[in-house]
C-alpha cells in the first residue's frame, strides 16, 4: 500500500477474478478465487467486498465471470445468461447504489458489444462480448481509483495542520477498487502533513472500523487510535475533534445520505459541537431517481451479528435483535460532499445536479 501503487482489494488473474475475504482480516489474509458468478455474488453477500465503489467494480468483473463458457452460444442464448448474471448479482445488496450503476453500464457494454459483433458477420459473439466486458471492467477498476485520488486531493484542502479527524466504518482501499474516499481524504492530507491523528470508531456490529480502518492505517503509517462509538460525543465535549470524514453507500438528490448505522448519530453530534462533517463519495455513489433518504432501502441483517459477535453469544437465548445495517443523515446536517468533480455545497439539489453533468461531460 504505497502511495504510487495503492492497495486494491479486487484483482483479476489468471482469467479470474480474486477479492481479499475481509471477513478474515485482520487477523489472516486470504484471497477468494471466484471462476463462478455464484462465488461472486456469495462474496458481496456476505461481506467478502465490501463497501459501494467496491461492490460495483466486483459485480463489473462477476459480469465477466458468468460469461465464462459462454463463446460458443447463439446470441439469444448469450442475452439470456446475461441477464441471469445481472440479475444475480444485482440482488445481493439492496442500499448501495454503485452495484445497479455498475450492472446498467456493463449492459450497455455487452448490448453494444453484441451488436457490434453481429455486424461482423459472426454468429457466435460470446468471446468478442465478454472480451469487450473484461476491457470495461478493467478500465472501471483503473478509473475507480484516480477517482479515488482525486477525491482525496479535494478534500486534503479542507484540512489544517494537524487536524484531529474522525471516521467510522471503512471508506478505505478495502471498500473500493483503491486508495478510498473518506480514507483516501484523510490519506492525501497526511501527505500534506495536515493529519495529527485519526479517531476510529470501532463501527458495531461487524467491526469494520476496528478490523478494516485500523487495518488499512496501520499500513499506510497514519497515528490513528481505536474508539468505541459511544465515545464520539465524549470526544467532541473535550475538543478532540476537528473534523469528521464519512463515506456513503448512496446520496440521494437532495443531499441525504445513507452510510453504516452509526453515521447519522456522529452527523447530530458533529452540529451540536460544531464540528465539520464530509461526506467523501464518487459522483457513482449520486442517485438522482431517489429523490431524499426516505426512499432509500435500508438493508436489514441477520439478527446474529448483534446477538453474538464472530460466533460468540453475548445476549440470553431468546433474546431478538434488529440489525439495520444503514441510516441516513439528512442533508442539513452535511457540511459539504467531496467528489472527484470538487467540493459540493449546499443546496445539494442544484450542486449535486451540476456535478453530475460535470462529470457526465467528462466520461463522453
Amino acid at each position: 500500500m504505497t502511495k504510487n501503487r495503492p492497495f486494491s482489494p479486487i484483482r483479476w488473474r489468471d482469467d479470474r477474478l480474486e477479492l481479499i475475504d475481509q471477513t478474515r482480516l485482520p487477523v489472516d489474509e486470504v484471497w477468494l478465487t471466484c471462476s463462478r458468478p455464484e462465488e461472486v455474488a456469495d462474496a458481496i453477500r456476505r461481506l467478502s467486498v465490501r463497501g459501494a465503489p467496491a461492490i460495483g467494480v466486483a459485480a463489473a468483473y462477476g459480469l465477466v465471470v458468468g460469461l465464462s463458457g459462454a463463446e460458443d452460444l447463439a446470441p439469444e442464448a448469450l442475452g439470456r445468461r446475461f441477464d441471469e448474471v445481472s440479475e444475480l448479482l444485482g440482488g445481493t445488496r439492496p442500499t448501495a447504489v454503485n452495484l445497479h450503476w455498475a450492472l446498467a453500464r456493463g449492459r450497455q457494454v455487452f448490448e453494444r458489444a453484441v451488436r457490434e459483433a453481429a455486424g461482423g458477420g459472426g454468429g457466435k459473439p460470446g468471446a468478442a462480448v465478454r472480451a469487450a466486458l473484461l476491457a470495461w471492467a478493467e478500465d472501471l477498476h483503473a478509473r475507480d481509483i484516480e477517482t479515488n485520488r482525486r477525491i482525496g486531493e479535494h478534500g486534503a484542502a479542507l484540512f489544517a495542520d494537524g487536524d484531529r479527524v474522525l471516521t467510522h466504518c471503512n471508506a478505505g482501499a478495502l471498500a473500493t477498487a483503491g486508495y478510498g474516499t473518506a480514507i483516501g481524504v484523510i490519506h492525501s492530507a497526511w501527505d500534506l502533513g495536515r493529519v495529527g491523528q485519526v479517531w476510529v470508531d470501532e463501527t458495531r456490529p461487524l467491526l469494520q472500523g476496528a478490523r478494516l480502518t485500523a487495518w488499512e492505517l496501520q499500513k499506510i503509517g497514519i497515528p490513528h487510535r481505536l474508539v468505541t462509538d459511544s465515545s464520539a460525543g465524549s470526544l467532541m465535549t473535550r475538543s478532540l475533534v476537528d473534523r469528521i470524514v464519512v463515506g456513503a453507500d448512496r446520496i440521494a438528490a437532495n443531499g441525504d445520505t445513507a452510510n453504516k448505522i452509526g453515521t447519522y448519530v456522529l452527523a447530530v453530534l458533529a452540529q451540536r459541537h460544531g464540528v465539520p462533517f464530509y461526506v467523501a463519495a464518487p459522483l457513482s455513489t449520486v442517485d438522482p431517481e431517489t429523490a431524499t433518504g426516505a426512499e432509500i432501502p435500508i438493508e436489514e441483517r441477520a439478527a446474529g451479528e448483534v446477538t453474538s459477535v464472530f460466533g460468540t453469544r453475548v445476549a440470553p437465548e431468546g433474546v431478538e435483535a434488529a440489525n439495520p445495517a444503514f441510516d441516513v443523515t439528512p442533508a442539513e446536517l452535511v457540511t459539504a460532499i467531496i467528489t472527484e468533480v470538487g467540493v459540493l455545497e449546499p443546496p445539494y439539489t442544484e450542486s449535486l445536479a451540476e456535478a453530475l453533468r460535470r462529470g457526465a461531460a467528462t466520461d463522453s
